[in-house]
């Protein structure tokens, strides 16, 4: 038997519920699904867990900054007890998000899912269902990397599930993955090794912030080998070898963990997309700025699976969601506005950004670049932090165009940037907030 929906949303991650719960509420018959527990990556294998361990890594990094500043003792990580402080969150999630799309009138739906048509979709045990619209929010997945012994890395899921912390581990790419990771274990006592094919890491970020990143890195005991590329993983006994190549010889690294860190690509694979005459576009789903699929007008994508102008972070996979749906409940062609969209590396201290890199903002025109060493401020004195930085960008009339920050709390001072940014603020209008001191907000005035 054939049901046909209003709206079918493959993929229960934030955008996927957002946009499920919107159409629902305006009256549209609604179903999602997805083969995975309903919250996505976010909740419950990306952000919010690893913001969960990063809180004891944060812990026993202030302790030991402060020790011989008042603060004494011996301070470490139980990892067991940890990871059930990072269950406490996670363990609820499914039936939250399932209970709250049940509620809204979602039908909801579990299995692997493919297209069989333009306009209709098969689900393993649960049969098939014709549709009017349906938005693809499958997420993003780990990279396939393809040298002998890949099959032996773990991928960030299975790092946030760990029962027990390896004493050596290898973390294989340069992004954030690896950089969050390889903190959140340093701390917890694990010897960290971070190996990456490029010799620029973190390459969105502004390069000067990155530099002072990776001094602060290795200052925690982290090792970074750059232009290293794998040749091969082999096991023994539990144990592995990372064979690798620099500067035309081969080294070993030896590891109880390898840990995939060599980025993500959309998690689309599965759906079978020439049924349904939908185009790809770097490696995701072709959209038009309004997200509508180009080859098949009833198909709509958002979040990591799009390739849409966007960024992959939670907060654009959320509006893109709600406004694929707006634009189907509508039929109306609203772009999503991604200007003032901040990203940040949750390494500790964190590394944040939001608008124009310097080299961007050059290219379009003269600029003034403020760049600022903070490491000496009392922000940062007071907590024993060794490594800080700003740098703010400002065109013509003195407008911000970007900001990027490396430091203790960076992660919630960028925000007001952010705000700034989209309502097109001057320098000499942000300096002018009376912030409550002494606050890190309160530099922000002198970063100028």
């Amino acid at each position: 038997m054939i049901d046909t929906l209003d709206l079918i949303v493959i993929g229960a991650g934030m955008a996927g519920i957002n946009a499920a719960k919107k159409c629902s509420k305006a009256g549209w018959s609604v179903a999602i699904v997805d083969e995975l527990p309903y919250g996505g990556t976010c909740a419950l294998r990306g952000c919010d867990p690893k913001k969960m361990l990063r809180a004891g890594a944060e812990a026993v990094e202030a302790a030991q900054r402060l020790d011989g500043k008042g603060v004494a003792g011996e301070v470490r990580i139980d990892w067991p007890a940890l990871m059930k402080h990072k269950e406490s969150f996670t363990d609820p999630v499914p039936e939250s998000m399932e209970g709250g799309l049940s509620d809204a009138g979602v039908l909801c739906l579990r299995g692997r899912v493919r297209f069989i048509a333009e306009n209709r979709i098969a689900i393993d045990g649960n049969g098939e269902f014709a549709f009017r619209h349906a938005l693809i929010a499958t997420g993003a997945k780990p990279r396939p990397l393809d040298f002998p012994g890949a099959e032996q890395l773990i991928d960030s899921t299975d790092f946030l599930n760990l029962a027990e912390l390896p004493r050596r581990i290898v973390f294989v790419g340069g992004g954030y993955v690896s950089f969050e990771f390889a903190h959140i274990a340093a701390r917890a006592g694990a010897q960290v090794t971070i190996l990456d094919r490029g010799s620029q890491q973190l390459k969105i970020f502004d390069p000067d912030l990155v530099d002072m990143l990776l001094d602060r890195s290795r200052l925690a005991g982290i090792e970074i080998v750059t232009e290293a590329a794998i040749d091969r993983i082999e096991g023994a006994n539990g144990k592995h070898r990372v064979a690798y190549q620099k500067a035309g010889e081969t080294h070993i690294a030896e590891a109880d963990l390898v840990v995939h860190g060599a980025g993500r690509v959309p998690a689309i694979d599965q759906l079978d997309f020439t049924a349904a005459g939908i185009e790809i576009e770097n490696g995701g789903v072709k959209v038009t700025p309004w997200l509508q699929s180009p080859s098949n007008s009833r198909v709509f994508a958002a979040g990591d699976a799009a390739a849409s102008a966007g960024k992959p972070l939670t907060p654009v996979a959320v509006f893109e969601g709600k406004i694929a749906a707006s634009n189907m409940l509508k039929d109306k062609r609203t772009a999503p506005d991604y200007i003032g969209v901040p990203s940040v590396v949750f390494t500790i201290p964190e590394l944040a950004r939001v608008g124009l890199l310097e080299e961007e903002a050059r290219e379009r025109g003269e600029v003034d670049v403020s760049f600022t060493d903070t490491s000496s401020w009392f922000s940062q004195k007071r907590l024993g932090e060794s490594h800080a930085g700003a740098k703010i960008i400002a065109g013509e009339g003195g407008q911000i165009l970007g900001a990027h920050m490396f430091g203790p709390d960076a992660a919630e001072f960028i925000n007001i940037f952010s705000l700034a940014i989209k309502l097109g603020l001057t320098v000499k209008q942000v300096k002018s907030m009376p912030a409550a001191y002494p606050t890190g907000a309160s530099d922000i005035g002198s970063m100028f």
